[in-house]
């Protein structure tokens, strides 16, 4: 009897856990992109093209975990001088620096499928909390490889000050404000993601 009672207990755990399932994030597809204000003038972007990552989903119990890194090396602004500068000390500071990481363990769903991650983002050695919105959130098979994959468009807004990044910020000292506005401390950030189920 204690036999059956145990072996019940863990059919019942494993089909519990069975419901979890992991993906690996698709680098080639999953490019983060940043948006800023330049000088009071035009909205400049900026992308990351290595990224790396596993995304956890239990759509039954409607939980799942993110963890994503982001190869700050890998920044590419469309011109080399821009690259050196983003890229030094003023910035992103890739010599000391050479990674940004997300990690969520707390999702939010509506309709059974996730519209948001809580989590922290470290940048320049700082961990703060920063949380996504999830944007058509959508799974299914890829007709080119034929592998199961889930896909998303992902948004957040941060400022950069608060993760020690002040270099150029509107007003500070050394700037002449009512001449030079800045670059703004307010990043928007956009990223298409993919992921392969595993």
């Amino acid at each position: 009897m204690r036999h059956a009672i145990t072996l019940g207990f863990t059919t019942l755990l494993s089909i519990g856990s069975a419901q979890a399932e992991t993906y690996t994030i698709d680098p080639r597809h999953t490019l983060p992109v940043f948006e800023v204000n330049h000088l009071g003038f035009s909205t400049q972007r900026g992308r990351f093209d290595k990224t790396s990552g596993k995304i956890e989903l239990d759509r039954t119990k409607q939980t799942g975990k993110v963890d994503w890194t982001i190869d700050a090396t890998s920044l590419d602004m469309g011109e080399d001088k821009w690259n050196e500068h983003l890229k030094s000390a003023d910035f992103f500071n890739v010599a000391q620096f050479p990674t940004i990481t997300y990690h969520a363990d707390k999702l939010a769903f509506k309709g059974g499928v996730p519209v948001a991650a809580e989590g922290t983002l470290t940048l320049l050695g700082v961990t703060k909390p920063v949380k996504l919105a999830i944007h058509h959130f959508t799974c299914g098979r890829n007709p080119m490889n034929q592998k199961e994959l889930c896909a998303a468009d992902i948004e957040a807004s941060l400022k950069r000050s608060e993760f020690g990044m002040t270099q150029y910020l509107p007003g500070v000292a050394g700037l002449a404000k009512d001449l030079i506005p800045g670059v703004g401390d307010e990043v928007k950030v956009l990223v298409p993601v993919e992921a392969y189920k595993d």
